[in-house]
């Protein structure tokens, strides 16, 4: 064999090899394969920014929605025996701080005292007044409660700041609020025989078409609605001292009202009660932490000792959100 053939014999046994080595349709296919996947993967990047900016968006407005959704529906601000911060709890001076600050509602403590007559006090207030850490309100004469004095808790307060009976409580505050919450305190001696008939009667001579009775007392509740089905009512929901479990969400079909302790309150449980018609009111919130929890929950009503400071937050949010783009339904 001449050298030429010999070359060529070994180029066309390497070809030969290379033919053997390389699987043409096997590489055109993975070729075309991995074109395609290329392709995929390229429409995969084109398509995710506006994927990831749909999702984005829904989580935002989703948040934004649970931050702002109140601004349609504002909750009642309810001030806590009137402005507690810049006045004694259940004084006058405290109810006429709230009216200054034109809240929606003022929660008014009511127990009766020895010789049966309403007032606007609380047992620990008494105790704290009096400096008897043992005080109940249920002991003391109509009396011994007039002759207590505030003044020394805020002393640069000048308006009054003696204890106030609930009927001169009422004719200073029913007509100059959205609602009034009359929050009954049942203790001894008489415990509720006959407290809910003596809150009745103040109710009715002072005309106070507004007034909502609330207490931690069912079986009193229960009896205000018999005694005067007209009147509303609300029952509490709180954690037990001695067991730390939640008192029943659902009871009392004839209430309207709820009021629940904050730290409580989820979106989970207000769906629940505004299925049931009844409104949620929460109690008592005074720091900012808990205020934004409540609002972004879209409760009906806030309790609080801090009136002004709620308000402002409301106020803060309300801007913020449309600032933001909130658009009101």
């Amino acid at each position: 064999m001449g050298s030429k053939q010999l070359e060529q014999h070994f180029l066309l046994g390497g070809w030969r090899r290379v033919e053997n080595t390389f699987n043409w349709p096997r590489l055109w296919r993975k070729i075309s394969g991995n074109r395609f996947n290329l392709l995929i993967l390229l429409v995969i990047i084109a398509l995710s920014p506006p994927f990831f900016f749909h999702f984005r968006l829904r989580h935002f407005q989703q948040m934004q929605l649970k931050s702002c959704g109140w601004i349609a529906n504002p909750p009642l601000v309810c001030a806590h025996g009137g402005d507690s911060i810049n006045a004694f709890p259940n004084t006058m001076a405290a109810y006429h701080s709230a009216l200054l600050a034109r809240v929606d509602c003022i929660e008014i403590d009511v127990s009766r005292s020895a010789d049966g007559i309403l007032f606007a006090l609380h047992d620990r207030d008494l105790q704290r007044v009096s400096a008897n850490h043992t005080a109940r309100v249920g002991f003391w004469s109509k009396k011994d409660i007039n002759e207590l004095d505030a003044s020394l808790h805020f002393p640069g307060v000048r308006d009054d700041q003696k204890v106030p009976t609930v009927e001169d409580a009422l004719m200073l505050v029913s007509n100059r609020v959205r609602l009034v919450i009359l929050d009954a305190k049942v203790g001894p001696p008489l415990y509720e025989k006959g407290l809910a008939k003596d809150i009745l009667a103040v109710v009715e001579k002072t005309n106070c078409f507004n007034c909502i009775v609330w207490a931690k007392n069912d079986p009193l509740l229960r009896e205000v609605s018999r005694l005067s089905p007209d009147t509303s009512v609300g029952y509490i929901i709180m954690k037990d001292p001695t067991t730390g479990l939640r008192s029943n969400v659902l009871r009392m079909k004839t209430a309207k009202v709820v009021g629940v302790y904050h730290p409580l309150i989820d979106e989970k449980l207000v769906r629940l009660l505004h299925g049931r018609s009844k409104k949620v009111f929460a109690w008592t919130v005074d720091d900012l932490v808990s205020m934004r929890d409540v609002l972004s929950n879209q409760v009906d009503a806030v309790v609080t000792s801090n009136p002004s400071l709620f308000q402002q937050l409301m106020d803060d949010t309300r801007i913020q959100c449309l600032e933001e783009g909130f658009l009101l339904p």
